[in-house]
């Protein structure tokens, strides 16, 4: 199974059925666009290389604008590779709809 890449927007807490105070983080996920297919043949091992968050042009090398041309996408931010045999092409856009309401999710942060 495949991730997302996100970001933390905020705070805010709900109310349980019993009344209790329960803190939540909000979270930006996605969507996400498909950037590199990376295959058994050639690389050795299955991944896909998801980008997220668009970037002005100003602000990417030339070798990331030729990455990014290759998968008919916008310069994105930030790069991420996840490990899986999913079929997906160059260019495709990932988001929350991928996951249904039960499913279970690790959630990986940086602290700063």
């Amino acid at each position: 199974m495949p991730g997302l890449i996100g970001k933390k927007i905020g705070m805010t807490s709900m109310f349980s059925e019993e009344g209790k105070n329960i803190p939540c983080t909000i979270l930006e996920a996605g969507p996400c666009k498909v950037t590199q297919i990376k295959t058994q043949d050639i690389d050795g091992y299955s991944a896909i290389q998801l980008g997220f968050s668009e970037q002005n042009k100003s602000r990417v090398s030339n070798a990331l604008k030729g990455h990014f041309n290759k998968a008919n996408t916008s310069c994105l931010k930030k790069l991420v590779e996840f490990h899986t045999d999913m079929e997906v092409s160059l260019g495709d856009e990932m988001n929350v709809e991928m996951f249904e309401e039960g499913d279970f999710v690790t959630v990986a942060g940086t602290s700063k």
